[in-house]
């Protein structure tokens, strides 16, 4: 079908369509030398935990992959590369009635098309106590809860998760809002919330990586096609960031059954190229490949010596 025919019919560009992080991420490692592809948690079905109380009365926790900063990691300002040094590897509890700078240099968010300098993107804790102050939710939990981006699936399901339930329980939580950043992370906070929903905590997922997310197969999921690091909403647009909050509790309201995705309506871009960037091999050279393998070798050494640290 020609162009011209496309712009009759109203149809959408190809490239306007959920980014496929799992095919983009197995093939970019392949191409920088890693020869066993990633196996990515894939469940066919998932827990339900309806609401036990009206929004307006529930305790609501959020449960994010962001870290909060430490001026001794290394760069972690806006824009600031990869940074293995900067990542945590257990579960951390944030005081609510304390202020919190976290940041997200630890993870593979879209460097292109975000800078990571607004952290309402990623952590919508101010948005959220707003609600409360306004009786849309009963309260604020009195904490936060960390999670760890961790590729191992074992790891996540068998010590992360239950640490975080143990948590939530203790905090007398009755949801729980889970706001990942990188695919990985996307994977973790899924596992997350199957965990607790399976316990008896209603969960809803506010993402970027529609496949990773559904794939692991969430109660609930509300879908921004944005780039990823902005699963709460637009850099410096309040708007967006309150709007999108609104929706992802009308999804842990409303969704009828599990596996309920809703695709928020918001937009990043009238112009859709900004999709075909992320890790994508066929617009990188044999030198750019390279120097990737290199880097990522040597922050895998400085996470792994982390790693071992706080074992």
């Amino acid at each position: 079908m020609t162009a011209p025919a496309d712009e009759h019919l109203g149809f959408a560009s190809d490239d306007d369509a959920p980014i496929p992080y799992m095919a983009r991420t197995r093939a970019y490692y392949l191409a920088i030398g890693y020869d066993t592809p990633y196996r990515w948690a894939h469940y066919t079905s998932a827990p339900f935990q309806p609401l036990t109380k009206p929004m307006a009365n529930s305790r609501v926790a959020i449960i994010t992959t962001a870290a909060p900063f430490d001026p001794a990691k290394g760069d972690q300002g806006p824009g600031a590369k990869y940074n293995g040094g900067a990542k945590f590897y257990q579960v951390y509890a944030g005081d609510i009635a304390t202020e919190h700078d976290l940041r997200i240099s630890h993870i593979a968010y879209d460097r292109i098309h975000t800078t990571a300098d607004d952290s309402g993107t990623w952590f919508p804790l101010p948005q959220l106590k707003r609600l409360a102050a306004a009786g849309r939710i009963g309260e604020v939990a009195p904490h936060f809860f960390g999670a760890p981006t961790n590729r191992s699936h074992r790891v996540t399901i068998e010590t992360d998760a239950p640490d975080i339930l143990a948590r939530c329980r203790a905090d007398d939580i009755d949801a729980a809002i889970l706001v990942p950043n990188c695919p990985v992370c996307h994977q973790t906070i899924s596992l997350v919330a199957r965990h607790l929903e399976a316990n008896g905590i209603s969960t809803v997922v506010m993402g970027c990586a529609k496949d990773i997310v559904e794939h692991a197969a969430v109660p609930r999921f509300l879908f921004s096609d944005f780039p990823l690091g902005n699963s709460a909403g637009k850099p410096h647009d309040v708007e967006s960031q309150a709007f999108t909050l609104e929706l992802a509790l009308k999804v842990l309201e409303s969704a009828p059954a599990p596996q309920t995705t809703v695709q928020s309506p918001l937009r990043w871009s009238e112009d859709a190229s900004w999709k075909r960037d992320y890790n994508n091999v066929a617009l990188m050279s044999a030198e750019e490949l390279a120097r990737r393998r290199r880097e990522f070798d040597a922050q895998k050494e400085i996470a792994r010596g982390l790693r071992e640290t706080a074992a």
